[in-house]
C-alpha cells in the first residue's frame, strides 16, 4: 500500500498554489464522474431499447436497470464527496 501522507512533496510551491491545483484536480475528477454518469445512463437505454422483448405486454425477469442504477448510484456518491472535498477546500483558503 502506498503512504502518501509520509511523501514529502516533489516541488515545494506556495500554500495558495497547491490549494488551486487541488481544487483544479477535483473539478476534473467531478467532470469526469459525472461524463461516466451520463455514459451509463446511455448504455442503459440502448440496452433498453435494443431488447426485442420491450414491449408494455412482457415482463422481462433480468432487467439491467438495477445494475446501471447502482452504479449511478455509486457514482453520484463519489462526486458528491468530491464535491464537499472542494467546498471544505474553499473554505479553508477563502474562495477558489
Amino acid at each position: 500500500m502506498l503512504i502518501l501522507a509520509a511523501t514529502p512533496p516533489l516541488v515545494a510551491m506556495p500554500e495558495v498554489e497547491s490549494r488551486e491545483l487541488i481544487a483544479a484536480d477535483l473539478r476534473v475528477l467531478i467532470s469526469q464522474i459525472e461524463s461516466s454518469m451520463r455514459r451509463t445512463a446511455t448504455a442503459m437505454d440502448q440496452e433498453h431499447r435494443s431488447d426485442p422483448e420491450s414491449s408494455a405486454d412482457v415482463f422481462v425477469l433480468d432487467d439491467v436497470t438495477p445494475r446501471y442504477a447502482r452504479a449511478i448510484a455509486a457514482l453520484d456518491a463519489c462526486r458528491a464527496g468530491l464535491g464537499h472535498a472542494l467546498e471544505c477546500l474553499s473554505e479553508a483558503s477563502g474562495t477558489l
